[in-house]
Formats: structure tokens, C-alpha cells, sequence
């Protein structure tokens, strides 16, 4: 159920942003025709997207570790909960994709998931 509400939440954020952009075009063409209109709507969301990659890269170096730290003794699944917990909009986004890409290869779905399940035995 998680899972389906954060896909929800995802989805409706980006029908917002669609939203917010058709609407951006809607406003400007008027006054700069198709495509001028088109080009402040790409612009708008290339400086969004530079605002964003500056603020990410900004909290990446405030979090960098000292070079003398002693390394994690996280496992797997520790740092795959911390990066859930650090970056949820990233976690939804890679769940999706990878939900999508799971109903387009069922395949290939089965095969790695029969790899995790398969129990090894050790050499003799």
C-alpha cells in the first residue's frame, strides 16, 4: 500500500508539473508565438533543473566524510534504507522505473529473481 500511495504522490506531481507547464506555454504564446513560448518553457525548466543540481550538489559536499573516517560496516540493505531515508523522491522514482522495467521483461524479471531466491550449496 506504501508503495502504490508514493506512486500516486509521484504521479500527481507530475501532472502537476505538465500542468504548470502548459500553462507557462499558454501564457507566454501570445506575446511570443509557438515557438517562442516553447523555448521559455524549456528555459524555465532547464533553470529549475540547474537550481536543483546546484542545491543537491551543495548538501553532497556539506555530507562528505572526513578522508581519515574509519569506512561503514553498513551492509547492503543498511545503505539501501539510508539512501531510501536520505532521498525518497529518488527512491519512488527508481522503484518506478524499475516496476516498468519489470512488466517489460518479465523474463528477465524471473531470472534475477530466481537468482536472489536460489539457495547455494558449498563446494565440496
Amino acid at each position: 500500500m506504501t508503495l502504490a500511495a508514493a506512486a500516486a504522490i509521484a504521479a500527481a506531481a507530475a501532472v502537476g508539473v505538465f500542468a504548470a507547464a502548459f500553462a507557462l506555454y499558454a501564457v507566454v504564446e501570445a506575446h511570443l508565438g509557438a515557438a517562442g513560448a516553447a523555448a521559455v518553457v524549456a528555459a524555465v525548466a532547464a533553470l529549475i533543473v540547474a537550481i536543483a543540481g546546484f542545491m543537491a550538489a551543495r548538501k553532497a559536499d556539506q555530507r562528505q566524510a572526513p578522508r581519515n573516517a574509519a569506512p561503514d560496516s553498513f551492509g547492503f540493505a543498511e545503505k539501501v534504507v539510508e539512501i531510501v531515508k536520505d532521498r525518497p523522491l529518488l527512491s519512488i522514482g527508481a522503484a518506478l522505473a524499475a516496476g516498468v522495467f519489470a512488466l517489460k521483461n518479465p523474463t528477465l524479471t524471473a531470472a534475477v529473481a530466481k537468482a536472489f531466491m536460489e539457495t547455494r550449496q558449498p563446494p565440496r
